[in-house]
Order: structure tokens, then C-alpha cells, then sequence
């Protein structure tokens, strides 16, 4: 599968971060009864986070690029955990939480930006099921963050 999802992200233009540090008191992925429970990664898009607020000062466009760096984030986090992806069984669950106006309501659409990488690295195995909400303010004020449930291959 890691052969698989690097030549699908060469195919894409991307590639994967380094596993960022966690920013406060919790551990990047916690290991429990075969599933990973992947905390919140937020959007570095060349090492910068993206930052603001969708229907303020970030438009759609802007919002799917940070949740696909989410969605990228949640594989260089898996990688690090696993040593390779070959142990992902499927992705379970993405929960993507919008920094959004009042009234913006493309929450959605924003969580197309990760759900729709993970399909194209993972096949079948990346359709999920998945929360996509509006918040007021995220962490360090980024612009989207993302958690998930991951499960282990047999």
C-alpha cells in the first residue's frame, strides 16, 4: 500500500509534511483496540499554518487546500506511528472542525478537501464516514482542523 499511496501523491503534485510536535499536553495518535485515534492536525501548506476565517477572509477554495494539508498531516502522523502505511486498514472517521463566519455554511464542501485525498491514496479503504462543523475560533487561529479514526489491518 505505501508504494500505492506515494506514487498517488506523486500523481497529485503533494507530498507528505513532517509529523508536526503535538502544541500542548496530548500525544499525536493513541493505539486502542485496533484502531488509531488520530488527535486534531492543523492546515501547513509549506510549513506555514494557514490561518482565518471561512466567509471572513478565506474563501472555499482557500479552506479545501487547508483541509487537504489536514488530510496530509493525518498521513505523515500515521506514517510516523507506523513506520509505513501498509497497516492501515481503512480510514474510519474524519471529524473537521471549520473556523467559520456567522454565516457560512460550506462546512461540507471545506471537508471535501480531506475526504476527497483520502479516497484518491487509500481506494475504498478512505471512504469514511465524517462530522464537518463550524467553530468560532480554532487553536493558534487556523483555519481548519481535522481529527480521525483509523483503523488497523488485520
Amino acid at each position: 500500500m505505501t508504494d500505492r499511496i506515494d506514487r498517488a501523491l506523486a500523481e497529485l503534485g503533494l507530498s507528505l509534511p513532517e509529523a508536526a510536535a503535538p502544541v500542548a499536553a496530548y500525544v499525536p495518535v493513541v493505539e486502542a483496540g485496533g484502531l488509531l485515534h488520530l488527535s486534531g492536525q492543523l492546515p501547513f501548506i509549506d510549513g506555514t499554518l494557514v490561518t482565518g476565517r471561512l466567509g471572513e477572509d478565506v474563501d472555499l477554495a482557500a479552506g479545501q487546500r487547508a483541509a487537504q494539508a489536514c488530510g496530509l498531516m493525518i498521513v505523515a502522523q500515521l506514517k510516523k506511528h507506523l513506520g509505513d502505511l501498509s497497516r492501515v486498514g481503512r480510514i474510519v472517521k474524519l471529524g473537521v472542525f471549520v473556523n467559520s463566519a456567522a454565516d457560512f455554511t460550506d462546512q461540507p464542501k471545506v471537508a471535501n478537501g480531506a475526504s476527497e485525498l483520502m479516497v484518491a491514496l487509500f481506494g475504498d479503504a478512505g471512504r469514511h464516514a465524517r462530522s464537518a462543523v463550524g467553530v468560532p475560533v480554532l487553536p493558534l487561529g487556523a483555519a481548519v482542523e481535522i481529527d480521525a479514526i483509523v483503523a488497523l489491518a488485520d
